[in-house]
């Protein structure tokens, strides 16, 4: 392993490393399939919401996540501090994130709801984007793909105890349970940081003059391909994120079945992503991010289109894991995309972006479908719009020529 401008660079993937590194991850994703599966429910069940007022409160999160992401990403590549640049805003934004996660059950009132939701989402955003550049800053962009989906699976993992043990905890305990015992679990997850992560020495926060001869400049071509894949980015998360947001209330209201119940079966994704997520980075690394992504939209297509048809639950659950396996495929291999069109002094920068508009197009999907829910009256309608919005995301990817890597250490 050498040492180049204060960063590692490697001949073969460092798969410890990685996993360390994963547990930012892993505490971000175990509090928002939490906070995704039971909200509405909470919402439905104490206060009487419309599914568009559902839509609009879930929406929150995204609204910071378009003002801020950017913000405090850029914050970050600039943050020089003994314990690195991006260690800081998780030191004291998964504590925070905890206190106020833990008692969002505990809410009698909307007004105090609402302010608990809102200051738990705003410092969700404040450390979310560090967490994730924390990957690219400290793995070399040939293996990203690779350790993108060891990332991925750390997070599925977290995904999945929240969905699946989330929902046994609510069976034992009601509401309060999966989100004391998510914090928990975050919190832990940033003991594991503090004590393994040892971010690389940056040299000094340069001057505004030094600053703008290394600003990154991107060719007419590589603009166009990255414009090309936050469009894609944008489409694709309107679909994931309205099935996640209401894939609880579909399950209630046509399949019968409990939230605890509806919980599990959405967990099935998550298994789908654990399953998938490294082998998804090295088929991306072999046979080009692109392709691999490409096919995990049309898989996605299919299966939202075949849920129309399915009620058999074991049929739903075999259509939500392949789902996640082809999830597994887009998500995996998009933000390496991003990391390697944008140079490694702006990692934070162009990552707040990826987060830009996959949080503009959740901004806005949530109360969308909301909308149209409660036009039609039926949660089936959810297949159809996500199929849709995947279709769309398709046709901006194929016309993407740039963000793979030469292969390396294959």
């Amino acid at each position: 392993m050498e040492a180049q401008g204060g960063r590692f660079t490697e001949n073969k993937l460092d798969t410890k490393k990685t996993i360390l590194l994963s547990f930012g991850f892993f505490a971000s994703m175990i509090l928002w399939s939490v906070y995704n599966a039971y909200v509405p429910v909470i919402l439905s069940d104490n206060f009487a919401a419309s599914g568009f007022f559902i839509g609009l409160i879930m929406s929150i999160d995204n609204f910071f996540g378009v003002v801020f992401q950017p913000l405090f990403g850029r914050m970050s590549d600039r943050t020089r501090t003994r314990f690195g640049r991006r260690m800081p805003f998780l030191f004291v934004g998964i504590p925070l994130c905890v206190v106020l996660f833990t008692i969002i059950p505990h809410m009698n009132t909307l007004p105090s709801m609402m302010a608990v939701v809102i200051g738990f989402t705003f410092v969700m955003g404040v450390w979310r984007t560090p967490a994730v550049s924390l990957m690219p800053d400290l793995i070399p962009g040939p293996f990203r793909s690779q350790a993108n989906g060891i990332v991925n699976l750390m997070g599925g993992v977290g995904a999945v105890l929240a969905f699946a043990g989330g929902g046994l905890l609510f069976e034992l305990g009601g509401f309060p349970m999966p989100f004391l015992v998510s914090g928990l679990l975050a919190l832990a997850a940033l003991g594991v940081l503090a004590v393994f992560i040892r971010e690389p020495a940056y040299p000094p926060v340069l001057s505004k003059e030094e600053s703008k001869k290394t600003e990154v400049k991107l060719e007419p071509q590589e603009k166009k391909s990255f414009i090309l894949i936050l469009s894609a980015v944008f489409f694709w998360f309107m679909g994931y994120n309205a099935v996640e947001t209401f894939f609880s209330l579909y399950a209630i209201s046509t399949l019968g079945i409990t939230p605890g119940q509806a919980s599990i079966l959405l967990a099935v994704i998550g298994l789908g992503v654990v399953l998938f997520a490294i082998p998804a980075g090295f088929v991306g690394a072999r046979v080009g991010r692109r392709k691999t992504i490409l096919a995990g939209l049309v898989g996605m297509i299919a299966l939202f289109l075949s849920m129309l048809f399915v009620t058999n639950l074991w049929a739903i659950r075999a259509v939500l894991f392949f789902a996640g396996v082809c999830w597994a495929c887009i998500n995996i291999n998009s933000l390496p995309m991003i990391a390697r069109i944008s140079g490694q002094a702006k990692i934070g920068l162009f990552i707040g972006y990826y987060y830009l508009f996959s949080f503009s197009s959740q901004l806005i999907t949530t109360p969308l479908y909301g909308f149209i829910y409660d036009v039609v009256g039926d949660y089936r309608s959810l297949w159809i719009y996500a199929a849709i919005t995947f279709t769309l995301a398709f046709v901006c990817l194929l016309f993407v020529r740039h963000g793979e890597e030469e292969p390396a250490g294959l």
